[in-house]
């Protein structure tokens, strides 16, 4: 799939017309891997799942939800607050609250406009490989941003380019960072898909 293509049909919340050519660009994708045999499918970003139940609509293999995962992994590792970082629109997104909320965990994007201008500037150069002091920039805005929460919450990195300012720690599912816990969501994704995998072969 081409990402610019794909963003470049990012629709409007409110206008379902608007979302048709995100979704069948989507939609098309999981009916190529079906067609070729796959057994259940990955999106492995977290923008299209704000639309999940429109693009897998009429799939015929089970696909795995990124929200619904890191929203499990949140409550497991006994989070009662979440700081999503992300894109704009995951980091807006009502269909991620509600994955968290019916888990028992509050979430929310940062309420801090600035904060939310410097997430995207980090997304930009990590995705040009630009690593030096990204923890340090991330750390920043988690600390700007946390102090809209009542308690401690955990920071879900919801991009897939925002665990790359941990080298060494990017394909964890959490990372512990002066002082902040993180959920890659990413990592998150994986872990289910292999739980997902082990369970099916053990029935």
């Amino acid at each position: 799939m081409d990402l610019n293509k794909a963003v470049s049909y990012i629709g409007i919340d409110g206008d379902e017309e608007s979302w048709s050519r995100f979704d069948g660009y989507h939609r098309a994708a999981l009916r190529r891997l079906e067609a070729s045999g796959a057994d259940f499918a990955l999106m492995a970003s977290n923008t299209p799942h704000h639309r999940f139940a429109a693009i897998v609509s009429g799939a015929g293999i089970p696909v795995i939800d990124i929200f619904e995962a890191t929203a499990e992994e949140s409550a497991r590792v006994g989070a009662r607050e979440v700081l999503i970082l992300g894109t704009a629109l995951t980091m807006a997104s009502e269909v991620f609250r509600e994955a968290f909320a019916a888990h028992g965990v509050a979430a929310a994007g940062p309420a801090d406009e600035a904060a939310g201008a410097l997430t995207a500037g980090l997304i930009r150069d990590l995705q040009l490989g630009k690593l030096v002091g990204a923890a340090e920039r991330l750390a920043n805005i988690s600390k700007m941003s946390l102090r809209q929460f009542k308690g401690q919450p955990v920071v879900c990195l919801a991009c897939t380019e925002l665990p790359l300012a941990f080298q060494g720690r990017q394909t964890l599912a959490t990372v512990e960072h002066d002082g902040v816990s993180y959920i890659n969501t990413s990592g998150v994704h994986v872990n289910a898909a292999f739980d997902f995998i082990v369970g099916n072969r053990s029935r």
